[in-house]
Formats: structure tokens, C-alpha cells, sequence
């Protein structure tokens, strides 16, 4: 990474709202046509069909380095189009992770799965991509490009790129607090998950 001196409008963009940032991220999921054009030509962001449940994940602090974000879709068994918001990173570190999906079943109700790791040791993820409908947190970024051809983002993990003349951003570094997301799915290269601890239990008990 290049080293350079901090200026004033370095701040600016390095250090931005999350709230602000969330909306920028991805204008063009939603239109139709381009979802259509996705799923004919193969880009679609997960490699398998998803479930019919998203999960929720949460983490007391997450760091990354190559950061890319892209509009994308997933398909289930039905083929059916999932709009997603593709986050995806080269190397990352999360505190206290906390994951859990929540199944109802006739007669029996609610049952929930949850898993928990990370809380003496970090987990560690290596081409990390998270396909997500909803995201929060604080967050910071290093050297942050807002409004990147999604085709050209070339700093997050081989393969985080998305359909031409769409609207991508990447960041050499990022780093959030209180991360809170709902996902249809995630795929990494390698995932280390230190202290991993999963329950099965009645009842919704969800990480937020």
C-alpha cells in the first residue's frame, strides 16, 4: 500500500456516514431489466441456489482489507431472482461473530440455529463474499472510490467484480463497528473460526 500524507479532504472521504453510504451502494439492484441481463449472462453472485431463509450475522468489529461492493443477484431452486448487494474482501477479521436462521415448523414452532465465534481470538476470512439485503454499522474506509464501473473493481478478491456500466465502490481498507447484516449467503475461500460454538434450541433467539 502506497503511503501518502493525510490531508483534510482525505478525511472526507476516508471517514463517511454508513447511513449516507448504504444508499449509495446499489442504485441499480433493483431494475428489473438489469437483473434479467445478469442471469442470462451467468452473473449472478452466489455459485449455488440459495435457501429459501436469509440468516442474520452480526460482530462487534469487522477489518478488511480489499474492500469491493457491487449490485448483484442470487436465484433459488425456483429461479427465481434475489437481488443482493455483493460485499466482498480480500482478508478479514471479525470479533465476537454471531450468526443464526430461524426455521418455523408445523406443530413445533420455531427453531433456531445459532453459532458464535471470535470472542477470544478473531475469526479470519480470506476472499470473503457476503450477498446482502440489509447492512449497518460504523464504518471507516482508506482511500474509498464511490461510483466505480462495477466491471473495474479490482481491489477486493479475484472475482469481486460486477456487470458493466454499473455502479461499484472498493476501498483499500474498511472498517465497522456494530456490524449488523441479513444475507441470502456467503462464500469464502478459507474460514477460521476460533472458540466456534453452534446450539440448536425452540424459540426465536436471533443475533439482533
Amino acid at each position: 500500500m502506497r503511503k501518502r500524507h493525510p490531508t483534510d479532504a482525505d478525511d472526507v472521504v476516508g471517514r463517511i456516514q454508513w447511513k449516507r453510504f448504504a444508499l449509495l451502494s446499489v442504485p441499480a439492484v433493483g431494475v428489473t431489466a438489469a437483473l434479467g441481463v445478469a442471469l442470462a449472462s451467468g452473473a449472478v453472485a452466489a455459485s449455488f441456489a440459495v435457501s429459501g431463509q436469509q440468516f442474520k450475522v452480526s460482530a462487534d468489529s469487522l477489518t478488511g482489507e480489499g474492500f469491493a461492493q457491487y449490485g448483484s443477484i442470487d436465484t433459488n431452486a425456483r429461479e427465481e431472482l434475489l437481488p443482493v448487494a455483493v460485499t466482498a474482501i480480500r482478508r478479514a477479521e471479525m470479533n465476537n461473530l454471531c450468526q443464526s436462521v430461524v426455521t418455523s415448523l408445523p406443530i413445533v414452532g420455531d427453531i433456531s440455529l445459532n453459532l458464535t465465534a471470535g470472542k477470544k481470538s478473531p475469526v479470519v476470512a480470506t476472499g470473503l463474499f457476503v450477498d446482502a439485503t440489509q447492512l449497518s454499522g460504523d464504518a471507516d474506509f482508506d482511500n474509498i472510490e464511490i461510483g466505480r464501473d462495477a466491471s473495474t473493481l479490482d481491489k477486493g478478491p479475484d472475482g469481486a467484480q460486477g456487470m458493466q456500466d454499473l455502479f461499484g465502490q472498493q476501498a483499500d481498507t474498511v472498517r465497522i463497528t456494530d456490524l449488523k447484516q441479513v444475507a441470502w449467503a456467503t462464500n469464502a475461500g478459507t474460514f477460521k473460526l476460533s472458540g466456534l460454538s453452534m446450539k440448536l434450541s425452540k424459540g426465536k433467539k436471533e443475533c439482533f
